[in-house]
């Protein structure tokens, strides 16, 4: 794989020194995995976002939820 260079101040690096020893991972799959946490938080946030907004429109939103109903496909966990 080929790798670059990432200029990060000395209490960033020092950070991820920890987060790396912590884990027994390399630096490198230390920051890999920093990456892929703050996407997915990204995309939480987002897909929140969007939820709030649609609940701001009533025919919308329970248009959303009889959709999501009826695609809704079983767990096989009961509650």
């Amino acid at each position: 794989m080929a790798t670059t260079t990432v200029r990060v101040d000395t209490e960033t690096h020092a950070r991820l020194q920890a987060l790396s020893r912590e884990s027994g991972k390399s630096l490198i799959e230390t920051i890999r995995d920093a990456v892929e946490a703050l996407r997915r938080q990204r995309f939480a946030h987002q897909v929140a976002a969007e939820l709030a907004e649609l609940r701001t429109d009533e025919d919308a939103w329970r248009s959303y939820l009889a959709e999501a109903d009826s695609t809704s496909v079983a767990d096989g966990i009961d509650i």
